[in-house]
């Protein structure tokens, strides 16, 4: 047996919650040069739904190191009746940052009752990778993005929100037309950046260093 199904044959015949950890590890070390596979991709995506969190983190974290190959197993595997999964499946989609997730980052983002989850999301949404887009077809993803985060900025969890804020600067940053959606963004940032908008003091220190960032200050 090849050495990916043996790490795969590793994760399915765990006997417990550390060896699910440790075989989940091994596998989600792989990467393109170790010949993964589309059955290695499914059995990292099938680890997101056992009750493992330390081997759905390994899984997440392999499913980002893979990258676009494996966005198409994660949005086939959703499922509304497994929150856990889809809770993580989220994360490595926001990971990924490929483009096929936006309407899964969105509705995260916007609805889910998770407030990691929703972070990953507003993370997620910032930090999309559009190169490989035409201008209108990017400008069209960045203003849903933005949209969905500038919603955001009244999420009930201060976590959330600065994450909203890292996602805000993402999207300025990203936007090469000054004019499109940084100007937006900005004002976004402003709310988040004054006390009488934003009461948790961190969640305005990370608005401000992403609104001098977009100034093209120096971060602190």
């Amino acid at each position: 047996m090849d050495p990916i199904g043996e790490r795969i044959q590793a994760v399915r015949q765990a006997a417990s919650a550390q060896t699910m950890l440790d075989a989940t590890r091994a596998l989600a070390a792989s990467d393109h040069g170790d010949g993964v596979n589309g059955e290695a991709i499914a059995c990292l995506v099938e680890v997101l739904g056992f009750n493992n969190p330390g081997a759905a983190v390994a899984a997440v974290d392999g499913l980002i190191r893979l990258g676009p190959m494996a966005v198409e197993p994660i949005l086939e595997s959703l499922d509304p009746s497994n929150y856990g999964a889809r809770a993580w499946a989220v994360r490595a989609l926001a990971g990924i940052g490929d483009v096929r997730g936006l309407e899964v980052l969105e509705e995260a983002l916007g609805s889910d009752i998770g407030q990691s989850v929703r972070r990953a999301a507003a993370r997620g949404l910032g930090q999309l990778r559009l190169d490989a887009l035409g201008d209108s077809r990017r400008q069209a993803v960045q203003g849903r993005c933005l949209q969905a985060l500038v919603a955001a900025c009244a999420d009930g969890e201060w976590v959330v929100r600065y994450a909203v804020a890292v996602g805000l600067e993402g999207i300025g940053l990203a936007d090469v037309n000054s004019d499109h959606l940084r100007p937006a963004s900005r004002l976004a940032l402003l709310g988040l950046s004054q006390a009488d908008a934003e009461a948790v003091p961190v969640v305005r220190l990370r608005a401000a260093l992403a609104l001098r960032r977009l100034d093209g200050q120096p971060g602190g």
